[in-house]
């Protein structure tokens, strides 16, 4: 029985879809592309695909979709104001001397690229903001119709005092002790109640921006939040099964999207179970690009790590539960990461991955043993996503005795399905390796496969008199500076 923690009820529970067609609809927000995204960042995108690897080998059939935001988001939020401020966009541009278009390509871009090393399932669709503004006017029309939005000077706003008139609950998700007016954000003295958000923003007279629309209130571009809405409905319908996002989200973020989805939608809960991943701290302190430490998964493979070193580093502790990187720790991580990689190839048989030992479609017969593993894993899994647990279940399979290699490498094969650590592929040879070392290494190959037993054990001495370190696998070796 899979069982998450519920960020709206507060409590865990049981995961049941809303409809019964084996179907689940799953929204997660992703980045704002004017920069690259941190390590804390990527932290709650695994956490996405951590939860649809779970529920796929469920047997669940996943529709996911996941946002770029790519226009509308005020620097503002820094502050607890997210209708304040510069559009991120803008302001990048100005920076790198650049237009807002081609920061949100050229991060854009990025971003999927990054997420490919991180060996992240894409969803159905990355959905951009900029290519649905109009699904995001005719949102903010239906609120207007509702009688849930007024215009200032700024903007179009939500009205929340008129939304509570109504019998709705303004609120609940947030992780604020109460959201009231005034609490934290600056005053606006033309908005009719504090909490009030923007759906639809206006710029100063006379001032250009690189992206704006025109809509029935003047020209603009749609408030940050409004997006979300706009897109999960159009692709996901009313109700979402799973909407998943960092815990700085529960503030007002998405308040404001149940808010402004649920006005129109005639109360129906706009999403059944709500997923937040917590805070990255660094060197037990915030991540700040002010402080320097808001650091990439540039600088993590720049400093000679690899991105399943930085996965592997997530699954390490809870997601609901803040977590601490520090180089020392990298360092630390990496090198487990390694081992169990290690571990795992050193099993010289071909495995089953093909073959599912999951859920109700079990492709192979399992001995006793690989039963009880495999439920051990799936209890830690099904336990709201307890990874460090499966990870420790892993360790467990890959030194049990009991078991024979090829049921090791045919549970672990399986396991990765939803770790994503790749352990499966041996990593390529650095290109850096001298050419006189890989003489050595292939002539060493060549003796292994004539049994010249004695002979190859020579060579591997005179290889690591070198400096160099091999390793064998059942399909190859590899080669790495030690």
């Amino acid at each position: 029985m899979l069982k998450i923690f519920n960020s709206f009820s507060k409590k865990l529970e049981e995961f049941v879809p809303i409809r019964h067609d084996g179907k689940v609809r799953m929204y997660a927000c992703g980045p704002t592309v004017y920069s690259y995204p941190t390590i804390g960042n990527w932290r709650t995108y695994v956490l996405s695909d951590l939860f649809l690897r779970v529920l796929q080998i469920k047997g669940y059939r996943v529709d996911f979709v996941m946002n770029l935001t790519d226009v509308g988001h005020l620097t503002g939020d820094n502050l607890g104001n997210a209708d304040t401020g510069e559009d991120r966009l803008e302001k990048a541009a100005a920076k790198e001397k650049k237009t807002a278009w081609d920061i949100a390509k050229f991060y854009g871009d990025d971003f999927m690229d990054s997420f490919g090393k991180l060996n992240l399932i894409k969803p159905r669709l990355f959905s951009k903001a900029t290519d649905h503004i109009k699904e995001q006017i005719d949102l903010v029309q239906r609120i207007e119709k509702a009688g849930f939005a007024y215009k200032i000077t700024d903007g179009i706003y939500f009205d929340v005092a008129e939304y509570e008139k109504k019998g709705n609950v303004y609120g609940e998700l947030s992780n604020l002790e109460e959201i009231k007016p005034g609490a934290r954000v600056e005053i606006n003295s033309e908005k009719r109640d504090q909490r009030d958000f923007a759906l639809w923003k206006f710029f100063p007279a006379g001032e250009k921006r690189d992206m704006e629309w025109d809509s029935p209130w003047g020209m603009g571009f749609p408030g940050w939040h409004i997006e979300c809405s706009a897109m999960s409905m159009k692709y996901l319908g009313e109700q979402l099964d799973v909407h998943i996002g960092g815990e700085d989200l529960k503030s007002t973020h998405h308040p404001n999207e149940i808010a402004q989805s649920e006005s129109v939608t005639g109360k129906k809960p706009f999403v059944r179970y709500w997923m937040h991943g917590a805070f990255l701290l660094v060197d037990g302190g915030r991540m700040g690009k002010s402080l320097g430490n808001a650091y990439t998964l540039h600088d993590i493979i720049e400093k000679g790590y690899s991105p399943m070193a930085l996965r592997y580093y997530y699954l390490s502790a809870h997601y609901r539960k803040k977590m601490n990187f520090s180089w020392e720790g990298m360092e630390g991580v990496s090198n487990s990461y390694k081992r169990l990689k290690k571990e795992f190839l050193a099993l010289r048989v071909e495995g089953g991955q093909d073959k599912n030992i999951f859920g109700s479609k079990v492709e192979v017969e399992l001995s006793g043993r690989e039963v009880f593993f495999r439920d051990e894993f799936v209890s830690a899994v099904e336990d709201d996503l307890n990874m460090s647990a499966a990870l420790a279940v892993t360790r467990v399979v890959l030194k049990d005795e009991k078991l024979n290699s090829f049921e090791k490498r045919r549970l672990v094969e399986n396991f990765d399905k939803v770790f994503g650590l790749k352990l499966s592929e041996r990593d390529e040879i650095p290109a850096d390796i001298p050419e006189e070392v890989m003489e050595m290494v292939n002539k060493r190959e060549e003796m292994r496969k004539t049994k010249q037993w004695s002979e190859s054990d020579a060579l591997r001495k005179e290889i690591e008199a070198k400096g160099y370190k091999v390793s064998d696998f059942f399909d190859g070796v590899t080669v790495e500076k030690v």
